[in-house]
């Protein structure tokens, strides 16, 4: 039967959702990972202490803990390892910066596989138990719709560190960016402080999504669709949306270098833009 994604026809149309993303997600990185040459592995990437190499052995290592396998040391203490979370993740890296990369490709592909297998086998109540996931206590199908997502942005770094865009549409491409908005009612309410009453659109190019509102009510924001008569607007294009969201450029960098249009109230416009990291 002819597959897509990993997935069979039949299981495309019948599996969990997340699922089908992750397959999605995980065939894209191994698809990229084929067409990347052998000097470009070792090129550094956005995020610090990285090379586009360590992103692939990071997201093996993260797979192979929710498989319930260890870390295999401890690694040595980097500039860039700030946490317990952040230790753990350098050990499956550090463990790897030996290994040729097309190995670590592999090795990607093969846990991948075994990972999607324990996914397709798992009973359906598993998928509505509620656990820890990095957004907190959510039901597993959560976590694993937010596991599509991280690995979806360490694809975009893998692309921008060897210069080699795309995935920028799909379902992965709309669910991460849908994801990265979801945030903006913080940002705006809390990190940037808008006054209540607020309104911020943020217009996307070349995006999956087109518009992201936040309304400011009683110091909270809210998401809404189509605001009207916004008192800041921003526009970008999706890129720098999720780069900005997920800290790998700062605000000052984009606001300097021009790439980001402002409208209206242009201060209140300058903070959110320099506040809209929410994620590392």
């Amino acid at each position: 039967m002819t597959r897509s994604g990993g997935l069979t026809v039949t299981e495309a149309a019948s599996a969990e959702p997340a699922v089908a993303l992750l397959s999605e997600e995980w065939q894209a990185i191994a698809h990229l990972g084929a067409a990347i040459d052998d000097k470009d592995w070792d090129l550094p990437s956005e995020c610090p202490g990285w090379s586009v190499k360590d992103l692939v052995s990071h997201m093996i290592g993260t797979e192979r803990s929710l498989m319930g396998e260890p870390a295999p040391f401890e690694a040595p203490p980097a500039e860039h390892v700030r946490n317990p979370v952040g230790a753990a993740n350098e050990a499956w890296v550090a463990a790897r910066r030996a290994v040729p990369a097309p190995d670590v490709l592999a090795e990607f592909s093969d846990v991948t596989g075994r990972r999607l297998e324990q996914l397709r086998k798992m009973p359906p109540g598993r998928w509505e138990e509620v656990g820890p996931s990095p957004v907190g206590q959510v039901p597993y199908r959560e976590f694993m719709a937010v596991r599509a997502m991280d690995c979806w942005v360490h694809e975009q770094d893998m692309r921008i560190a060897t210069g080699r865009p795309g995935h920028m549409d799909g379902p992965v491409a709309e669910l991460a960016m849908r994801r990265i908005a979801s945030a903006m009612p913080y940002v705006v309410a809390k990190k940037a402080a808008a006054a209540d009453g607020s309104v911020v659109r943020f217009e996307l190019l070349k995006s999956p999504i087109a518009q992201v509102g936040v309304v400011v009510r009683h110091g909270r924001g809210t998401s809404q669709d189509d605001v009207a008569d916004p008192t800041a607007e921003i526009q970008m294009d999706a890129e720098l949306f999720w780069r900005l969201g997920c800290g790998r450029v700062s605000g000052d960098a984009a606001l300097d270098a021009g790439i980001v249009g402002l409208r209206g109230d242009l201060d209140l416009a300058a903070r959110v833009v320099r506040n809209m990291a929410f994620m590392i």
